[in-house]
């Protein structure tokens, strides 16, 4: 799925701030300081049919939805946002808002709404009232409150997992997907054990790129393993093993991205190490043990990926072919809780 992108960084610096508002006109309004001086932002909007998802990057600003805006377009749509910024400001139910980083929160565009944050990037999804009518009661007794906690979290994670695997979902029936956000929203944002099995399977895919993230964060760290996992990531040894039961079990997914990382760093090795000093590194101290490992991996020693140029070992051929397993999986996830 290709965004609709909007960008003000190719106009003169006098003309962005004018051209930005003119992207939210009657939506949203915005002051910010010294507004001849340049506001180079961006926008990428999905329209995933029924709702959508938007990622904006801008320098500090105070967005505003009036209650003149709101006469001019009633549009009263839920937004579900989050940034990694704290956000200051105040909604037309709650009052003052402050909403620390990293920290998804819910507003309502039908009330008047003020957004004041440093310069961020943030995502936010784009939930019509008519078409998400089961949540109106919940989003309305969360409205300008922090989703703190480890459901708000997973939420992040989620609506960032969705903008960065938009492509996977291009073929998606809108219910589908409608169905999917609608179960991850009652679970982060009105937990229960109901709500909970609704949102079993996008849950389980936040949670497996929780971890995928973590794993190749540490992957040089020799702690990385199930205790560190469960601690970094929040969750239970049992919620941990039957995320990865499918890929062998945590420590042979573990190793099979180290072996991921070796093969990136052999074919690079731009510091002229060793072959021996790169698989110690990422976790391999013996030598004969790594490269059977390797082998089995990519069908290639370390040897041919390290010296491929002089070889003429195909190289790019076998890490196209280990990393097929390793595509995307929300997708099918998403249609499976749209099935159950």
């Amino acid at each position: 799925m290709t965004p609709i992108i909007f960008s003000t960084e190719g106009l003169p610096k006098a003309q962005q701030l004018d051209a930005w508002r003119g992207w939210f006109d009657t939506i949203f309004d915005l002051e910010v300081d010294g507004p001849r001086q340049g506001f180079s932002a961006t926008s990428e909007t999905w329209d995933f049919g029924g709702f959508g998802l938007t990622r904006v990057r801008a320098p500090k600003l105070r967005a505003l939805r009036t209650a003149s805006l709101i006469r001019r377009n009633p549009i009263d749509h839920w937004g579900v946002a989050f940034g990694y910024q704290r956000t200051l400001g105040e909604t037309g139910k709650r009052g003052a808002l402050d909403v620390p980083a990293n920290t998804p929160y819910v507003a309502s565009f039908g009330r008047p709404l003020i957004s004041e944050r440093e310069a961020d990037e943030r995502l936010q999804l784009y939930l019509p009232r008519d078409g998400f009518p089961e949540l109106s009661a919940v989003l309305e007794a969360a409205e300008g409150r922090p989703l703190g906690g480890q459901m708000g979290q997973l939420l992040s994670e989620f609506i960032a997992l969705m903008a960065r695997t938009a492509s996977a979902l291009s073929n998606m029936d809108s219910e589908e997907l409608q169905t999917a956000v609608r179960g991850m929203l009652l679970a982060c944002v009105a937990p229960s054990v109901d709500h909970s099995v609704m949102a079993d399977a996008p849950i389980a895919a936040t949670r497996r790129e929780v971890v995928r993230r973590l794993v190749d964060l540490h992957l040089n760290n020799p702690a990385l393993g199930p205790d560190f996992l469960c601690r970094e990531a929040g969750m239970s040894r049992s919620q941990l093993y039957r995320l990865f039961e499918n890929e062998g079990g945590v420590a042979h997914y573990v190793q099979r991205r180290r072996l991921r990382r070796c093969f990136t760093e052999l074919s690079r090795n731009a510091g002229g190490r060793s072959i021996a000093a790169i698989a110690e590194q990422l976790g391999f101290p013996d030598p004969s043990s790594f490269s059977r490992s390797f082998r089995r991996e990519f069908g290639l020693t370390p040897r041919d990926v390290m010296y491929s140029r002089q070889s003429g070992a195909p190289v790019e051929t076998a890490l196209a072919k280990a990393l097929v397993s390793e595509t995307p999986n929300l997708h099918d996830l998403l249609r499976q809780i749209a099935r159950d």
